[in-house]
């Protein structure tokens, strides 16, 4: 029972430091090598690649280290770290970075100086702690100093300093293990993009403010760079010209697709509208034809009532005018003769009458 309690204990122990360190590996940057003191406090037993895969031993991580230059930080080298990193299930990854010396000696010049890829190493989530300066070809007392139980790196043989494989010993004795390389991406295909398209970048650092001899460009080809790049202004202005005229162009023709439907459907029915009222049987009609019959009967004669028949009149007999007899005035007769006269005109008119 008490050598259970004491496992667990030493697990616990052992989880708590591993979520320590994961957490400063994610909070700050990885410590430089010769800045602190190493982590391991138990003798540092050699360790077989199945012992360190079965997570063994308990009171320490399996420390692997990985070596490189490491110019022009990019993915691939991220991922050769994280596939280190990941190689056992409690490991410490230590990283070394060859000083410009070194690297300039074997294998060329470097974009960037020493100091910038420690911090750029430093500032990767895979890494634990840096090496500066580290060896070109690693030693027995190197290995023994930074207590390495297993190098990692790609299996492609690393010819360089007068040696096939400057791993091969590591490999001999065990400690090597592979990674593998991500295809296309390397600072060399960086390098090449950049001397391939040297004009362009030249134009762009020039166009950000960056002076001739800054970029050690003689006085033709500054103004020969900055002439293209006025010209390369004024195509884009005409290219934005172009699109805003085509989406001027595709404005107005969405528009007048929106008016031609409007007229359709106005045309329809104003046209449904004229059928109704003038058509065949439209309503246009019917009121004509009302306003019609009505004229007609307001001119027409209304026919007088059948009476009684009456007697025929030659028609060369024309009426004889009525007249209306009206008393008169006159004067008294002053004689009895006047008065006998007067009656028999009377008379005399009274039967012509008749």
């Amino acid at each position: 029972m008490v050598g259970y309690q004491e496992c667990t204990m030493e697990e616990d122990s052992r989880d708590n430091r591993a979520l320590q360190l994961w957490r400063k590996t994610l909070t700050a940057p990885a410590p430089f090598a010769d800045e602190t003191n190493c982590q391991c406090q138990a003798p540092h037993e050699k360790l077989t690649i199945a012992q360190a895969r079965l997570g063994t031993p308990v009171d320490r991580p399996v420390r692997v280290y990985a070596d490189g230059i490491f110019d022009l930080f990019h993915s691939g080298h991220a991922r050769a770290l994280m596939q280190a990193k990941t190689l056992f299930p409690n490991s410490y990854l230590l990283v070394g970075v060859c000083s410009d010396d070194l690297t300039h000696k074997f294998k060329g010049f470097t974009v960037m100086n020493e100091a910038e890829r420690y911090e750029a190493l430093r500032h990767c989530r895979y890494v634990d702690e840096v090496i500066r300066n580290a060896p070109w070809t690693l030693t027995p007392e190197f290995l023994e100093k930074h207590k390495i139980d297993f190098v990692a790196h790609d299996d492609i043989p690393y010819s360089s300093a007068g040696s096939d494989d400057v791993y091969k010993h590591i490999k001999e004795a065990g400690m090597f293990v592979p990674t593998q390389r991500t295809e296309g991406i390397s600072t060399s295909d960086i390098i090449t993009r950049i001397v391939r398209d040297y004009d362009v970048y030249a134009r762009r650092n020039l166009q950000r403010g960056y002076t001739a001899k800054e970029l050690n460009v003689s006085f033709i080809n500054e103004k020969r760079y900055r002439f293209q790049n006025q010209v390369d202004k004024m195509k884009e202005k005409v290219k934005n010209v172009e699109e805003r005229s085509k989406e001027f162009v595709n404005r107005v023709e969405e528009k007048s697709h929106d008016l031609i439907q409007k007229w359709e459907e106005k045309s329809r029915e104003f046209i449904g509208n004229f059928l109704e009222l003038f058509g065949p049987d439209g309503a246009w009609k019917q009121m004509f034809q009302e306003r019609s019959s009505r004229m007609l009967q307001a001119l027409s004669p209304k026919q007088s009532p059948v009476s009684s028949p009456t007697r025929s009149r030659s028609p060369s007999r024309s009426p004889s005018p009525t007249f209306s007899w009206l008393p008169l005035k006159t004067s008294p007769p002053s004689s009895p003769k006047a008065a006998s006269a007067s009656i028999s005109s009377m008379s005399e008119g009274d039967e012509d009458e008749k």
